[in-house]
Parts: structure tokens; sequence; C-alpha cells
């Protein structure tokens, strides 16, 4: 969308440009995740006082990134906003006065982006918000035209895949979705919203599990002159034979961050009767008497034992645990989160199982979504409600999902769940989109674990102020 936007803008600010030379002015273009793409000024040494604010093109300037502005504002807003000076909730923006307004796709009603118009606190701005409006509206026009062009290709491209009746293939862009009818026969509209997170996470190929509960190979291809994707879906056979249950080598190990099901793998693992301790538990009944009943559970016989949060455990316990695991006679089932103080059970474990978060497997959170919806209620989410809740960072995984689908049921126990349904928190479906993102959120996440949970030192080892930590925290949704 960048891309198809930029092209559509692109002639429409080198004519603003030309008609703005020798004024303090400034256009600013930013995409739809407030990513600013191009800066047009009317002259040079207005355009040095912009850049040397770091307003340049790559620069995010969301509401979770600066606060108030009238780039991220609109976004998020979805009108127009004019901010004078200290009305910019950052001081370095107090000198100047801009307007921004929405940029909407044509067809799809999606916002594409947001055109900013900047100039000097102390210059009459009027004229800016016609001024600007009218430049929309010509943007707008010559998305819809760049739009219909890269929906013929699309179709063109679909056309041809379709030759072959059966086929299963789609395709997807510029607001257009196609599909053969073995595709439709095969595809839940739960599904569909997985395709799309298994294109936007990048690659070429993946493998999901449906709603039928059948393996698909998908495997895409991007249509030349567009955005749009061509999609294959090939059914991958059952196995002949039912697979053989894999013995799990005790004791067993099952790392994962919070919510990601740790405690269920474990209960499935060590069976119903297993009996439980939990880290957490050492807080609130003291050292002596957790260590005490580790000792009682770990040194009898019995059905198999389960230790939740062995990373809260102390030194002292933590070994105290890891010598009894060696000569127990029971089978163990730890949970731990992922940290540094895992290596004295790494050590005596017989095997470890690392749980991928939510956000490492979108492909699969549309299916999930929408079996845990069908548990709570009669509902069920549109696409584009599973598109977005497919693009959420998910920190608190399962558990945050889960979450999320009760506060869904309460407020519409049938129908269809359409975005306006989601939590607030759980609408914006771009933050982190973009592989890229994704990777910025694993790298601080690490980094404050690193820590020991200390933000400053982790702002440190990054090699930033603590403040463009705060602010990455927010955007990223890091809590």
């Amino acid at each position: 969308m960048s891309a198809v936007l930029t092209r559509a803008a692109g002639p429409v600010l080198d004519r603003v440009q030309a008609e703005l030379r020798g004024s303090s002015v400034a256009v600013l273009l930013a995409d739809y995740r407030a990513r600013v793409m191009d800066i047009r000024c009317g002259e040079r040494s207005f355009g040095r006082e912009v850049g040397s604010l770091g307003v340049v093109p790559g620069v995010r300037l969301g509401e979770g990134d600066v606060g108030v502005n009238a780039i991220g504002t609109p976004l998020e807003t979805r009108r127009s906003l004019l901010l004078r000076g200290a009305e910019h909730a950052m001081p370095a923006f107090h000198g100047f006065t801009c307007f921004g307004h929405p940029i909407v796709q044509p067809g799809t009603g999606r916002i594409a982006g947001v055109l900013d118009f900047a100039v000097p606190v102390s210059r009459d701005e009027r004229l800016a918000p016609a001024l600007v409006r009218h430049l929309v509206t010509e943007i707008e026009s010559r998305l819809r035209t760049d739009t219909a062009v890269a929906q013929q290709r699309l179709l063109v491209a679909f056309q041809s895949a379709a030759r072959r009746r059966d086929r299963r293939v789609l395709v997807v862009g510029h607001g257009l979705v196609l599909a053969t009818q073995p595709a439709l026969d095969l595809l839940a509209p739960a599904d569909h919203a997985a395709v799309q997170a298994c294109i936007e996470d990048g690659g070429e190929d993946a493998r999901i599990t449906v709603t039928s509960g059948q393996e698909v190979q998908v495997s895409w291809e991007s249509v030349d002159g567009t955005e749009g994707s061509i999609v294959d879906l090939v059914v991958e056979p059952g196995p002949r034979h039912p697979r053989a249950v894999v013995p799990v080598r005790w004791p067993l190990l099952v790392v994962g961050e919070p919510g990601t099901g740790k405690t269920t793998v474990a209960r499935e693992v060590a069976g119903d009767s297993a009996a439980v301790l939990d880290g957490v538990e050492a807080v609130r009944v003291g050292e002596a008497e957790w260590a005490e009943q580790a000792s009682r559970l770990l040194d009898g016989d019995g059905p198999a034992a389960i230790v939740e949060n062995v990373q809260l455990l102390s030194s002292p316990l933590a070994s105290l645990v890891a010598a009894r695991i060696r000569t127990s006679r029971r089978n163990l089932v730890l949970t731990s989160t992922p940290e540094e103080s895992l290596s004295p059970f790494a050590a005596c474990c017989g095997e470890r199982r690392d749980l991928v978060p939510l956000r490492g497997r979108r492909h699969e959170i549309p299916r999930l979504a929408q079996r845990m919806l069908t548990e709570e209620c009669a509902a069920r989410f549109t696409p584009e409600s599973l598109r977005l809740l497919a693009a959420q960072p998910w920190p608190g995984n399962l558990a945050e999902l889960r979450r999320v689908v009760r506060a869904v049921a309460e407020l519409r126990s049938a129908g269809d769940v359409v975005p306006a349904d989601l939590p607030p928190s759980h609408r914006g479906g771009s933050a982190l989109a973009s592989p890229f993102d994704r990777a910025v959120r694993e790298v601080i996440v690490a980094a404050i674990a690193a820590a020991g949970g200390n933000k400053l030192e982790a702002a440190r080892e990054l090699g930033i102020s603590r403040s463009t930590l705060y602010n990455r925290l927010k955007a990223l949704r890091i809590h």
C-alpha cells in the first residue's frame, strides 16, 4: 500500500512544491503506519529546519511515538486536525502550525495515509485546511485510477491461474479477493485471515491447519505492477497410519512466555492426577515451608508431578529442586519463562520443549480466536476482525487472546463480530504488521529480560535514551 500511495501522490506533490517555491512551507506524506514517505519544502532553509528535528523520510510519527501530532492523531481519529504551537505533544514541534488530513483508499474505505501541511507558528495558516483537502482529493482520485488498473491486472492473473478448474487458488490485493470454487470450499472465513497473515509475514510459502482440520501448503508470488499476490493452496495428504506417540524423556522442561500455554502442555503430558507445586507459593508460605513441600513431593512415590514457575525460585531453592530431580522416582514436568537462570534445570532434565509465542504463529490466530469464541457464544468474527486480531503483537499470548475473546462475547453473543466490537486496544491492526516492527519488538523484549526488567539498563544496552525506549514500548505495546 505504501508504494501505491507514493506513486499516486508523487505528481501532486511535485506540482505543489513548484507552486510553493520560496515559501516557508513543508508538505509531508505519511503512510497508514505513520511512517513519513515524502517531504516537500518551499525553501531549503525551512527544509533544513524540519530535518534538524529528525523529521525525515522513514521516521514514524505515530501517537505512540511522539504523542499528539498532525500525522499520528488523524490516523487514530480518521479526522483532520489543526495543531498550533504548544498544542503539539512534543516541545520540538511548538514552533510550527500543522494541519493533517487522512487519505482514504477508494473502494475499501481504509486509511491509506495522511497529508500534513506545516508552516512556522507565526504564519497565517487559514488557507491550509482548504489547500490540504484539495490535494487529498486529487491523491484519492489518482489512487482510484491506480487501484482500478491494479485490480484489472489481478483479474487477468486470476483468470489465467483459474483455467484448471480443480486448482485451489486465490488472488489477494487492492481491496480485492478472488477465489476459485475449490478454494472457497476449502477455506472458512478464519482461514482467509490466516492466509493473509502468512503473506504479510513474508517468505514464499507456509503450512497451515485450516478450520476443517486439513493441513494445507500455502505458496504465493507477487503479481507484477500491483501490491497483490496470487496464492496456491495444496491440501497435504493425511497420514496412512496414526502418528506414533513420541515418548517423553523425563524429566520434561516446558519453557515459554507468560500465556503461551505452559500449564496446559504440562497437564497434557503429566495427566489430570498430577500433583502440582508452584514456585509462586514460595513467596506466600516462605522458603523453608516451600522447601519442605518440595522435598516431600519429589522424594515420594506416586503419579507424575508438576513444578510450575521454577524461574521464580531463589538460588538455594533452585539448587534443592535440581538435586531432588536427579533422584526422584516420579515423572516430573517443570515449567518456566525463558530466563538465564534455567541452567540448573536444563542440565538435569531429559527434554526441553520451547513454546512459540503467539506473534510467531500469526497464521494460527484466526482459527484459535474463532474456536475460543465458539466456546463462549454463537457469534462469529468477520474476516476483517480476524485480520486485525492476527496483526496484534499479543504480549500476553493465548491468555490475552482468551481475555479479548471473552470481552467480545460479553458484548455480542450472536451474529457477526465487526472491528468496532473489538476492544479499543485491539482494533489497530497496523502496529506490528511488518516483520521489521516485530523484529524490533523481539530485540527490546530480549534486552529488558537480560537487564532483569531494568528498563534504564536495557536502554543503555540498546544505545538509546530512556524516553526513546518508553516511546517504543508504547508504540509496540510492550507491557
